[in-house]
């Protein structure tokens, strides 16, 4: 796409010969720029004036003879290359020497072009070769006048004399250059004579130009002499500004943009050509015809692409030809719409504003495409894909006239597969990738396509630039992101470019660097198989990453830092390299912050909490990145979409699991997210009510107190899980039957076990749950049986508890050997009253405030047996024991209450309770801050006292008494009220020390961003 041509053919190719004058010039030596052996001619000195008449020779020579008879050059190549006409001109050269202005020259190089312009094709490789021959002695002179100079360049320019066709033929390439050389010499010669010695006109100062961007696009390097030429040439364009007709507008303009797009240095004196041609655009827009306005747009997008948007009067330029396209869209031809649709996509993919006259422009071509769809080119094809790629990507709306354009370009991509080279390869690929993410995955006959392309891209591996070999990775994990089956090609097109990552490491830039390794974690997330060839590229890639550091932008910085966090997620191992290329980067995070968009900082965010969640260090950088970032989501939130809302507080909950719940601004970002959720909560897809569900669970689970708008948002959510219930996969089910039983008492029984049925009909189905997903299941179900049971007037679900079975029996099947899933089948097995293959094992740890009560109870009652923390029939330990009278004591810490706020039991508390319960004992629970002074527990302990008394009950009737637990609460509140001054009857939170309870069902379980 980079390197298309915008051709000048026809009309705008004449050399302009009936403008001929007589104009003698001085010898010359051989051209300063020559590169092989050419005659040298007479180098008698300047003597004469600049005009002379013209010099008739007595007697015609073998060269006048063939330009003065009747022969056809059309049809008789032969008759244009007989030695007897070199001899010709060699002979008038030497005779007339510096008087000799090149006439017969320029007329021998004029019937060349003839030629091939009859012949409708430039010169092929046997006809240059023959060519050559002749020409070894054909030398410009600088006595040759303007019109003989432009009409040889441009001559044999256009006839394909200069090309460069592969592989080139040695001899032929020194005859070329010797040739070029003089011709050159002279050009620069004449230019830089006084003005009043020059008579270079408007008409060859375009043809020039033109020709000298034409020997680029053949091919031909920038040498210095072809260099100097331009340089010299590029006043005279300023000079002669309002004598340049529109033919010479649209060459000029071409041609500069040409030029740069090969390598010339932009100069003040080029940009000051281009300034003084762009308002003659507007001046005579009116007489420009079709294929001028499509070379001028395409001119314009060549230098904006080249680093001169910000150039004065582009966009007046511009806005002036595009109702042009509209006005004569019938009249364009294949070519033109080509280059005009992949203009205005590439003026906009550089910052030009999407006007109406923009936009009408690309909707009066869309129509034509279709028209014309059997008369693209390879290239065109790839072109024109391209273009409407990105103007989709860059917000046009995707019409039924774009979505035509589109269907009817994908067909010919299979009968022209063979004509394609690696560069449309590259562009066809990164097209149907954008269409495709941007929901035009649909196309028909985009697939088919795709198919179509793969062998090509391993057939050519060895072709491809760095560009190319970017975009045909970045493309097929586009691909296969949106659905692409990975065929067998797809894995050999990635295999055949990967070992092409590492040979060309040194030569990719910052964005291949970033989209390259986007690609490959993109891949490896999909299923692809980490192979020492895609370790080895990722390996080669990473220094990259260190040693060009300080030019990513902020979306590269995002996008590597993302990338790094998805490797790591999926295995890939955390290599010093690896390492270091996340340390070089956190710096440039604070640094950068102000200039990150949404979906950067939303990517930012999920990319730390993912590497902290795989085990990355939380150093000071990242620690600061994440505080840098944390305002913007604030600051931001209004323009978040569903997706981005999601993983935000996804991130924000898996950086607190991880001990940053500390972190400045944390809880300022969650809770201007949190209303979102309730406003968006009809856009989100099954694995973001998942991933919120999951979200607000962790949140609760490690806060000490809870969030604003947590309950709203949950109330939101969970309405549409039944809603969605057939579209949740395995893991999703998984995680939202964990998330819905660990937020416990947060959610209303009937909405949980609602919840839960609409759920766990789906894990009769045999979906492939993995080890972790059935775990997480069964502990949910679990809950929600334990929920129910502590409800004396609920309905129990005998179908939960059939699941539950289900359950155990699929986990036992996997013999898992983590304490966590040992623990989870012990009390299944327990609730189930089967017997359990395994024995759990459990740590244990004494608060300071549970010690404390266990004293003074013993010291109250010092005939009460109290055991601590005991393990009963192997279930989790107890607090503490009365085994005389069946009672167990649970000192209940925060961790024990959603949000720490000592009311809302969450689900690992009402499992433990109900399991004891089942097994015949009476829980008493106490808030660990009705222990707070030595008043409230001995309150306690007097209600304990009457407890004892009572006769012991059996293990077969056993009650919950939360009742008698909430009497407690308000019976201590009340005798404080009437003892203590009402200002220091209420204590927050924030008096309190933490404590330390065990709790052996709390899972920290992964999610995937």
């Amino acid at each position: 796409m980079d390197r298309s041509s915008a051709g000048i053919s026809g009309k705008y190719a004449r050399s302009g010969n009936d403008d001929n004058q007589p104009n003698d010039r001085a010898a010359s030596r051989r051209g300063r720029y020559r590169q092989a052996t050419v005659r040298q001619w007479d180098n008698t000195p300047r003597t004469t004036p600049r005009r002379n008449k013209f010099y008739h020779s007595a007697a015609a020579g073998p060269s006048q003879y063939l330009l003065r008879r009747s022969v056809n050059p059309a049809q008789n190549f032969h008759a244009l290359i007989k030695p007897e006409i070199m001899a010709g001109l060699v002979s008038k050269s030497d005779r007339l020497g510096h008087r000799y202005d090149g006439r017969d020259h320029g007329l021998y190089a004029s019937s060349i072009k003839k030629y091939t312009s009859a012949s409708k094709r430039p010169l092929n490789r046997a006809e240059q070769s023959q060519l050559m021959r002749l020409l070894q002695n054909f030398a410009a002179t600088r006595s040759w006048n303007w019109r003989s100079l432009t009409t040889t360049l441009h001559s044999f320019t256009s006839a394909g004399v200069f090309t460069l066709h592969k592989p080139m033929d040695g001899r032929v390439q020194l005859t070329q250059a010797a040739l070029l050389s003089t011709l050159l010499d002279a050009i620069i010669f004449n230019c830089n004579q006084k003005p009043e010695a020059s008579d270079i006109g408007a008409q060859e100062i375009a043809n020039l130009l033109w020709a000298m961007a034409k020997l680029m696009d053949n091919r031909q390097e920038l040498t210095p002499g072809l260099n100097e030429a331009v340089a010299v040439l590029l006043p005279h364009v300023n000079a002669h500004k309002d004598q340049f007709i529109p033919q010479h507008i649209a060459n000029l303009l071409w041609a500069m943009a040409k030029l740069v797009d090969n390598g010339l240095e932009r100069t003040a004196e080029l940009n000051e050509a281009v300034v003084v041609l762009l308002p003659h655009v507007n001046v005579q827009k009116d007489q420009f015809i079709p294929q001028a306005i499509a070379n001028l747009l395409w001119a314009m997008a060549k230098l904006v692409d080249n680093g001169l948007e910000r150039i004065s009067g582009l966009n007046e330029a511009v806005a002036a030809l595009l109702p042009l396209v509209n006005a004569q869209k019938n009249q364009f031809t294949p070519q033109h719409i080509t280059n005009l649709l992949w203009a205005m996509a590439k003026l906009v993919d550089n910052g030009l504003e999407r006007t109406p006259g923009l936009n009408e422009a690309v909707a009066a071509l869309l129509p034509q495409v279709n028209a014309q769809k059997d008369q693209f080119n390879a290239q065109g094809i790839a072109n024109l894909l391209w273009a409407m790629a990105k103007l989709v990507d860059n917000g046009l709306e995707r019409t039924p006239e774009l979505n035509e354009a589109v269907t009817a370009l994908l067909p010919p991509i299979n009968a022209q597969k063979n004509q394609l080279n690696a560069q449309g390869i590259a562009n066809l690929m990164w097209s149907m990738a954008k269409l495709a993410n941007n929901g035009l995955e649909r196309t028909p006959g985009l697939k088919e396509a795709v198919v179509t392309l793969l062998p090509l891209v391993s057939a050519q591996k060895d072709q491809f630039n760095p560009q190319g070999i970017t975009n045909l990775l970045w493309a097929m994990a586009k691909l296969v992101d949106n659905g692409q089956e990975q065929t067998p090609e797809l894995n050999e097109a990635v295999a055949a470019l990967l070992p092409h990552v590492n040979a060309q490491q040194n030569q990719f830039i910052p964005q291949h660097i970033s989209n390259l390794l986007w690609a490959m974690a993109k891949l490896v997330d999909n299923g692809q198989e980490q192979t020492p060839e895609l370790k080895e590229a990722v390996a080669a890639l990473l220094p990259c990453v260190n040693t060009q550091k300080d030019q990513f932008n902020p979306q590269d910085i995002a996008i590597l830092l993302w990338t790094m966090a998805k490797l790591v997620d999926n295995g890939h191992e955390q290599t010093p390299d690896l390492n270091k290329a996340v340390a070089v980067l956190l710096p440039h995070v604070n640094a950068q912050k102000a200039n990150f968009t949404p979906q950067a900082i939303t990517n930012l965010l999920c990319a730390m909490a993912k590497l902290v969640d795989n085990g990355q260090e939380q150093t000071p950088e990242l620690n600061e990145a994440v505080a840098a970032l944390l305002p913007l989501v604030n600051a931001q939130k209004n323009q978040l979409d569903a997706q981005g809302i999601a993983n935000l507080l996804w991130a924000m909950a898996k950086l607190v699991d991880n001990g940053q719940e500390k972190i400045p601004g944390l809880i300022e970002a969650l809770a201007a997210l949190l209303p979102f959720v309730n406003a968006q909560k009809a856009n989100f897809t099954p694995q973001a009510i998942t991933n919120l569900l999951w979200a607000m669970a962790k949140l609760v689970d490690n806060a000490q107190e809870r969030t604003p708008g947590i309950n709203e948002a949950v109330t939101a959510l969970l309405p549409i899980v039944n809603a969605q219930k057939t579209n949740f996969n395995p893991q999703e089910i998984a995680n939202l039957l964990w998330a819905t039983a660990k937020l416990g008492e947060l959610v209303e029984l009937n909405v949980a076990t609602s919840t839960f049925e609409s759920l766990v009909y789906r894990i009769s189905e045999n979906l492939q749950f993995s080890q972790e997903g059935i775990s997480m299941s069964l502990w949910g179900v679990m809950v929600c049986c334990a929920r129910l049971s502590l409800v004396s007037n609920a309905n129990k679900n005998n179908v939960l508890e059939k699941h539950m079975d289900d359950l155990l029996t699929r986990l036992e099947n996997t013999s898992p050997d983590n304490e966590d899933d040992q623990s989870i089948m012990f009390m299944a097995a327990s609730w189930l009253g089967r017997a359990s293959p395994v024995a759990p094992h459990y740590q244990t740890t004494i608060s300071k405030t549970q010690a404390d009560f266990r004293d003074q109870l013993q010291s109250s009652i010092p005939s009460l047996k109290i055991e601590e923390e005991k393990s009963l029939n192997s279930l989790p330990p107890v607090d503490l024991l009365l085994p005389d009278h069946n009672i167990v004591i649970e000192v209940q810490g925060p961790s024990h209450y959603v949000g720490g706020d000592f009311n809302t039991r969450n689900g690992s508390t009402l499992l433990k309770i109900a399991l004891l319960q089942k097994s015949g004992f009476e829980v008493i629970e106490i808030p660990v801050n009705q222990l707070l002074n030595k008043d409230l527990m001995k309150l306690y302990i007097d209600q304990i006292k009457i407890r004892v008394s009572i006769p012991p009950q059996g293990h077969d009737s056993a009650s919950l008494k939360r009742g008698w637990a909430g009497a407690a609460d308000v019976t201590a509140e009340e005798h404080l009220a009437e003892q203590t001054n009402p200002a220091k009857r209420k204590k927050t939170n924030s008096q309190y020390s933490p404590f330390s309870h065990h709790d052996s069902n709390k899972l920290c379980r992964k999610m995937n961003f």
